[in-house]
C-alpha cells in the first residue's frame, strides 16, 4: 500500500474538495465542501454527547437514502450550519438533478478570532463549493479547521489517503477540534503518527524536558485567554472507490471512528459531537479492504492536522501549535 498522489480525500476518483477560510476582523473560521460523484452511497455515524449537524437523518443506513451531491464540514457551531444554504444554492445551479440535501456537520470555533458572533454563512458555503476541485487539499489553518483547537492547542484540517494493492482507494478529511489530547504525554508525538505509512512522519520521540516545557507553555497560554472556555467536536468525511451497500458503508463509517479513537485519547466524550460522513463511489475496489484500511487513514489525517496547524494570535489569545510547542531536534 501507499499514499495517493495528494495524500488526501481527492485521491478517491470523482471526489472534489473546496474550502472557504475567514481570518481577521474578529473571525477565525471557515468551511470545507466535499462534492461527490452521482450515485455514491452515503451514510453518517455520529458519536459523543454534543453534535451540531444538519440532514443527518437522511443518511440513516436503515433506510433508502437520497442522492447526495455534497457534504459539508464547517466552523461556527450551530450558527455555521447556515453555510449549507450556500452549498445547496451551488448544487441547485450546477447539479440540478441532485436531491436538495446537503448533510452538514459543524465544530465549535466561536470567539477564537476575537468576535463571538463571527461565523461562516451561506456565502462561504457557496464559495467553498465553487472552489471544489480534484487537486491537493490545503491542510492546517484552512477551511473547517481554521479556528479549530485540540485540547487547547491549535488544531486544524487534516487529510490522508491510501491506495491498496487490490485497487481500492480510501481517503479522509478531518476538522480536528478535539476536547481530549492527540499527543502522547510521554513521547511528545502525535498519537496518529504510529499508524503512518513508511517514511510518512519523520519524527523522533522528544526528551522529557522538551515535553514538559511544551505542556507548561500551553497551560500558560490558556490561562492568559480573555473569555469563554472552548467547546469541541471532531468532524470528518471518509470516502472510498469501493462499491458498498448501505450496511457496508455504515460499517465503513463505524471503523473510521476507530481511527479517531487511535489518534485521540480518550474519545467520544459527553462534550464531543464527533461526526463522520462515509461515501462509497463504486468506481472500483473491495468493500472489505476499505473497511479494514480506514482506521489508519483517519488516524493519519488527524496526525497531519496536528502537524500542519500554525500558531495564531488573536484578541482572544495565543493559539499555540504543536510545531512550536514540541520542536523536533
Amino acid at each position: 500500500m501507499r499514499a495517493g498522489e495528494h495524500n488526501d480525500l481527492t485521491d478517491v476518483p470523482g471526489v472534489l474538495v473546496g474550502q472557504s477560510t475567514r481570518v481577521g476582523g474578529g473571525a477565525l473560521t471557515g468551511c470545507t465542501a466535499v462534492l461527490l460523484p452521482e450515485g455514491s452511497t452515503v451514510v453518517v455515524d455520529v458519536r459523543g454527547g454534543g453534535p451540531s449537524t444538519r440532514d443527518t437523518p437522511a443518511l440513516d443506513p436503515r433506510r433508502d437514502g437520497p442522492s447526495v451531491a455534497a457534504l459539508l464540514l464547517t466552523g461556527g457551531s450551530s450558527y455555521g450550519l447556515s453555510t449549507a444554504h450556500g452549498v445547496l444554492d451551488w448544487v441547485t445551479r450546477h447539479r440540478p438533478g441532485a436531491d436538495p440535501v446537503v448533510p452538514t456537520a459543524a465544530l465549535f470555533d466561536l470567539g477564537r478570532g476575537g468576535d463571538f458572533t463571527a461565523h461562516p454563512g451561506p456565502a462561504d458555503g457557496f464559495a467553498a463549493a465553487g472552489a471544489a476541485g480534484s487537486g491537493p487539499v490545503a491542510v492546517g489553518n484552512a477551511g473547517a479547521g481554521t479556528g479549530a483547537l485540540t485540547a487547547q492547542m491549535k488544531g486544524g484540517l487534516g487529510a490522508a489517503s491510501v491506495l491498496l494493492d487490490d485497487g481500492t482507494v480510501v481517503g479522509a478529511v478531518v476538522g480536528m477540534n478535539s476536547h481530549h489530547p492527540a499527543v502522547d504525554p510521554v513521547t511528545g508525538l502525535p498519537l496518529g503518527v504510529a499508524h503512518g505509512l513508511p517514511g510518512e512522519f519523520a519524527l523522533a520521540p522528544l526528551d522529557v524536558e522538551v515535553v514538559a516545557e511544551g505542556q507548561r507553555r500551553l497551560a500558560d497560554s490558556v490561562a492568559a485567554r480573555e473569555f469563554r472556555a472552548p467547546l469541541n467536536t471532531v468532524i470528518g468525511v471518509v470516502a472510498t472507490s469501493a462499491p458498498m451497500t448501505r450496511g457496508q458503508a455504515a460499517r465503513f463509517a463505524e471503523t473510521a471512528h476507530d481511527g479517531l479513537a487511535l489518534a485521540i485519547r480518550p474519545s467520544h466524550g459527553l462534550s464531543d459531537g464527533d461526526t463522520i460522513f462515509a461515501a462509497a463511489t463504486g468506481s472500483g475496489g473491495e468493500a472489505e479492504s476499505a473497511i479494514a484500511a480506514v482506521p489508519a487513514v483517519f488516524a493519519r489525517a488527524i496526525a497531519r492536522a496536528v502537524l500542519a496547524a500554525e500558531t495564531v494570535s488573536t484578541p482572544w489569545g495565543d493559539l499555540l501549535a504543536y510545531r512550536d510547542l514540541y520542536p523536533q531536534p
